[in-house]
């Protein structure tokens, strides 16, 4: 197959070898916004993120396969695609491992006062606090019964947590207590503890966590979003917190990104944020390559 290779696929040059080896004649582009090094109508395949926001998928005639360095699917043309018949493939399963361990840390982090210890052990200043919480025993429910969101149950569910899940399609699956349609989720906000956001980005799930349901969380609660930021009312959720309505929250992903510098969420102590990075871990680079080649070798099989 004749494969175009973006920088979007961080280890694609050391894959070349391999990838002419089993018959394929990859080429390489490093920023997906830059001009193609060949001519579109050459590219059979291509491995990317954002390639469709920079050049338009007509351009590509002769295009039947596209991987995905991504697990969403909100940056490429899907209708298009579908159109078409263009096989897609998706990151899904990459990343899942690190961003349920920064679900947890987080969440953690929160639960155990971390920041406090911190500025204790920097200004050397052996002060205790007695409101440590515990995880054991707490509700949590998981928003997108996916691949993350299941890494996310098995976690939480180790450390001895009730997790409920909410999904599209709810099923029946041994990484939760029970899976509920979305029309259950108004009736489980009131008693979860722990709401993780892990679904994809949709029409029907944009701005999901409005003010109403925000509004409906159980006092105290902790919300960690590792999905994508427009599932949240910002403004909404930034005035919960302040107000003491929420406990918490966990948040790897913004409605505007990066987030704003004058936004109060950098100052409060009970957010812990980061720079959409929740999926960054040292055991991707192995599982994407595995992943892709794979799917290239199912793709070059299939009719």
């Amino acid at each position: 197959m004749r494969l175009l290779l973006t920088g979007a696929w961080a280890e694609a040059q050391k894959y070349l070898p391999v990838l002419e080896g089993r018959g394929h004649s990859p080429a390489f582009l490093p920023q997906e916004r830059d001009p193609l090094p060949v001519d579109p109508a050459w590219v059979e395949g291509v491995v990317c993120n954002g390639l469709f926001l920079h050049h338009d998928l007509d351009e590509f005639p002769g295009l039947r396969w596209i991987q995905l360095t991504s697990a969403g699917l909100d940056r490429v043309p899907l209708e298009r695609i579908q159109a078409r018949g263009i096989r897609l493939c998706s990151a899904r399963g990459v990343y899942s491992i690190p961003m349920a361990e920064f679900a947890l840390a987080g969440v953690l982090a929160l639960y155990k006062q971390s920041r406090f210890f911190f500025a204790g052990q920097q200004a050397r200043r052996w002060e205790k606090r007695r409101d440590l919480r515990e995880l054991a025993g707490q509700t949590v429910t998981v928003l997108g019964c996916g691949s993350v969101g299941s890494a996310c149950a098995q976690r939480f569910t180790a450390l001895g947590c009730r997790v409920l899940g909410v999904d599209l399609l709810p099923r029946q699956d041994d990484a939760y207590r029970e899976i509920l349609p979305l029309g259950a989720l108004d009736a489980l906000l009131p008693q979860t503890d722990i709401l993780i956001l892990t679904l994809p980005l949709s029409p029907e799930t944009r701005g999901l966590m409005d003010r109403s349901r925000l509004g409906r969380m159980k006092p105290g609660a902790v919300l960690v979003n590792i999905a994508r930021g427009a599932l949240v009312c910002q403004t909404a959720l930034t005035e919960a917190l302040a107000e003491g309505a929420l406990g918490g929250a966990v948040l790897d992903v913004f409605e505007s990104e990066p987030l704003d510098p004058e936004s109060p969420l950098w100052g409060m102590d009970n957010v812990i944020l980061s720079p959409h990075n929740s999926f960054v871990g040292d055991g991707n680079p192995e599982r994407l390559a595995r992943l892709i080649l794979s799917n290239l070798a199912a793709a070059q099989e299939a009719p």
